[in-house]
């Protein structure tokens, strides 16, 4: 038995796992789970309290000691970052890709360079809070003399004092050339970024340096939905994925990007996976729906059970009211259900008044899109799906799965939950020799789909898809 140590961070929880290889398999515990949501700035504005995340990793690495980890691994969300300074400090807040200061970047960056050149270099779909823009949005001032290091690169820094960009989560920054793997020399030109702003790139699998304790850290597939998309236990290249927790990412895993203007249109990215493979796929609002409306009626004093709410949900008339779940007003913190009935209202279409009905309408709205995403990356990859491998805590929601295997007319496999903490073992094992291939997870629940597509087709109409 050989131990590893994953440290996952995602948007909402972070924790710390310890990975047993043995024979060909990982078993996962769970050591440490903490709290990562968005905190308010003094100032205004949503950061990271990186220094409170920090001090849970080492405690939970102090927990895995008796392990005698071989290596550590670290993946968390893409796109947000800090920035270090000549003495290697962290130069103020790592700031929330949630804060409003990426409001008009977007137009401010089309000045410099037009959609169809961004697109033909990255590959990656537009969200107003890629790097690039959060970047373009930063003084000139504090760029200078810096270097700037993605979350899971800041906390690998923090543990070995040696800083580098790993590949795929440098590939969500809008930085990244799709098909060459290395910088954009010409995108840093034009938004003006500093020499040494952006580190040496790291493939994963290749070693970062050591931690407290003597323990090597390792370069993993350190954007979370890569990690999660190594562990999917498919066979074949006929299926589609869904990584799913606060956001959902559906697509595909191809040997190469699809830079056609129709996929930019469509709005899909091409972002980096390991091996050189591609994560083909559109990144939509997810149980950020969801949490935020448990969150906003818990803070009104309803005591509500996320298995009970579930449970009515699907006691609820199918297809009363749908939204299009990716519309721009989920984005930041708020009041979710109000604004859902707004849309519903704007719409024509029934407002529903009860966390049950509401909980109808946002686990219908995600199933459709992601059917619509997967559809459509079928069509713009020109390849035929079997089946759907739904993977993260989504996973965990019945009737999340059941209802995307009804909208796709595709099985859908839920599992694993742990998926980019499974991801992350996998690469470490690999790069140690202990393990070749993804190893065979627990067992999977399956999903049939069921009802008539045309239900289906006429719901996505309704919430402009397809």
């Amino acid at each position: 038995m050989t131990a590893f140590v994953a440290v996952d961070l995602g948007a909402t929880s972070g924790r710390v796992m310890l990975g047993r290889v043995t024979e060909g398999t990982i078993d996962l515990t769970e050591l440490r789970r903490f709290r990562t949501g968005p905190r308010e700035r003094p100032g205004g504005g949503l950061r990271w309290d990186v220094e409170e995340m920090y001090g849970e990793i080492l405690a939970g690495l102090r927990e895995a000691e008796g392990a005698e980890p071989v290596s550590i691994g670290i993946d968390s969300w893409a796109v947000d970052y800090g920035l270090l300074d000549a003495d290697g400090r962290l130069d103020g807040d790592v700031r929330c890709y949630r804060d409003p200061r990426t409001d008009g970047m977007a137009a401010r960056f089309r000045e410099r360079v037009d959609d169809e050149t961004l697109y033909r270099i990255t590959g990656l779909q537009y969200l107003p809070f890629n790097t690039i823009y959060q970047l373009l949005a930063e003084p000139e001032e504090r760029l200078s003399g810096k270097t700037m290091l993605l979350l899971p690169d800041l906390i690998g820094y923090r543990l070995t004092g040696e800083f580098g960009a790993e590949v795929t989560n440098a590939s969500t920054t809008a930085l990244l050339d799709a098909t060459t793997r290395q910088w954009s020399t010409e995108l840093a030109d034009k938004v003006g970024l500093p020499a040494g702003l952006l580190p040496p790139l790291r493939q994963p699998g290749e070693p970062v340096g050591t931690a407290p304790g003597g323990v090597p850290v390792v370069a993993v597939a350190s954007h979370d939905t890569a990690s999660a998309v190594a562990a999917v236990p498919a066979l074949g290249d006929r299926f589609g994925y869904v990584s799913c927790g606060t956001w959902s990412l559906a697509g595909l895993e191809l040997p190469a990007p699809v830079l056609t203007d129709e996929a930019r249109r469509a709005n899909f990215t091409n972002e980096a996976g390991i091996d050189g493979t591609v994560r083909f796929l559109r990144n939509t609002m997810g149980l950020w729906l969801l949490t935020e409306s448990l969150r906003v009626w818990r803070e009104r004093g309803h005591d509500i059970r996320l298995d009970d709410v579930l449970k009515a949900a699907m006691r609820e008339p199918a297809f009363r009211s749908i939204v299009d779940a990716d519309h721009p007003v989920f984005l930041t913190p708020g009041d979710v259900p109000a604004r859902i009935a707004t849309l519903c209202r704007e719409s024509g279409q029934p407002v529903p008044e009860t966390p049950p009905a509401v909980v109808r309408t946002i686990l219908e709205s995600l199933a459709l899109a992601h059917a619509d995403s997967l559809r459509t990356a079928a069509r713009l990859a020109d390849r035929e799906l079997d089946v759907v491998h739904l993977v993260g805590g989504g996973a965990l929601n019945e009737p999340l799965c059941q209802l995307t295997a009804d909208a796709c007319g595709l099985p859908v496999l839920a599992g694993p939950v742990e998926a980019s903490a499974l991801g992350n073992v996998f690469v470490q094992a690999r790069a140690a020799g202990v393990l070749a291939d993804v190893p065979s997870s627990a067992p999977l629940a399956r999903y049939e789909p069921r009802g008539e597509q045309a239900a289906w087709r006429t719901a996505a109409e309704r919430a402009g898809l397809g």
